[in-house]
């Protein structure tokens, strides 16, 4: 069993930085949960340094403790888990790094492992996708995000962190119909920017819906949408408002606060999620860390989940 060094008896600031002070062991063996960083960030638009996303995670994630008393439960007494390391992506590559990351990670899900992937930019998730849907064909799609990222091209490019989702219903990787999207807000080029998820199949609750529906009615609009079928939950932080979380790369005022983010999370809790990822923390515009201590912590709730679909026998 793989579990955190207890920093009642050592202290924090000593040894290796690793997710919750995990083992770094890049193994199948043994394993129910996979922290994996996948450090790309050149598929951005607007702002670069994404890169550094996974460690800054890392770094700040050394203050979380086993027990979680908002779900009354300690992970470790169900899963074992370990800081799988970092995807060995090719910078300035996107496809190559796409074939890294897809193999890489279908033999992580081979073992029926649930990998939590720290980000690097959103364009990182249509290599998720990829391996998950080869493992458990086409998946649920769980969004939270101020974007929908379902834009055609951006700069006539078809692979940027605007286009994922785009292109992962064109590949047949998403099972659209119990597939949504939360938060999507700001300004856009056209009234077809709103449409545009919509218009490939997906659910959208933008955010001023969001604030009218009430936190309880979405979460129930989430799994009534989602229902049994296989799910990945793709988070990025800028879903979060800037207030609570500066340090991403293309920042939209109006959203939920940090509590309100992770009470999201917990009430995920039944729905069959096979994996996870976090995406476009950027450590240069963090202010006193606190966009790290946010994404730690969805990364923690996200092992959560695990460990009670687990205590559950599900």
């Amino acid at each position: 069993m793989y579990k955190p060094k207890d920093s009642s008896k050592t202290p924090r600031y000593t040894g290796v930085r690793t997710f919750m002070r995990l083992e770094n062991i890049r193994t199948v063996e043994n394993v129910d949960i996979a922290v994996i960083g996948n450090p790309f960030d050149t598929a951005v638009s607007n702002r670069t340094g994404q890169r550094g996303g996974p460690q800054h995670i890392r770094d700040f994630s050394i203050l979380l403790r086993p027990y979680n008393p908002a779900q009354d439960i300690n992970i470790f007494d169900y899963c074992s888990s370990v800081d799988y390391g970092d995807f060995d992506i090719i910078p300035q590559n996107i496809h190559a790094s796409y074939e890294v990351v897809e193999e890489e990670l279908s033999h992580v899900l081979a073992n029926d492992i649930t990998p939590i992937i720290l980000g690097g930019d959103h364009s990182i998730t249509l290599g998720h996708l990829r391996a998950f849907a080869k493992k458990y064909g086409p998946i649920a799609l769980v969004l939270f995000d101020s974007h929908s990222d379902t834009w055609d091209n951006y700069f006539g490019e078809k692979y940027m962190h605007g286009t994922p989702f785009r292109r992962a219903v064109e590949e047949g990787l998403i099972d659209v119909d119990h597939s949504i999207m939360i938060g999507l807000r700001g300004p856009l080029y056209g009234p077809e920017d709103v449409t545009n998820p919509e218009d490939l199949g997906f659910k959208t609750i933008p955010m001023r819906k969001v604030h009218n529906l009430g936190q309880e009615e979405v979460l129930r609009q989430i799994h009534e949408r989602v229902g049994e079928a296989a799910a990945f939950i793709s988070f990025d932080v800028d879903f979060v408002d800037p207030a609570y979380a500066p340090g991403t790369g293309t920042p939209e005022v109006g959203g939920p606060t940090s509590f309100e983010a992770l009470e999201y999370i917990r009430g995920l809790h039944g729905l069959n999620i096979k994996g996870y990822d976090l995406v476009e923390v950027l450590p240069a515009y963090d202010s006193g860390d606190i966009t790290a201590a946010l994404a730690s912590s969805v990364a923690y709730e996200m092992m959560t989940l695990t460990a009670m679909k687990k205590r559950d026998g599900k």
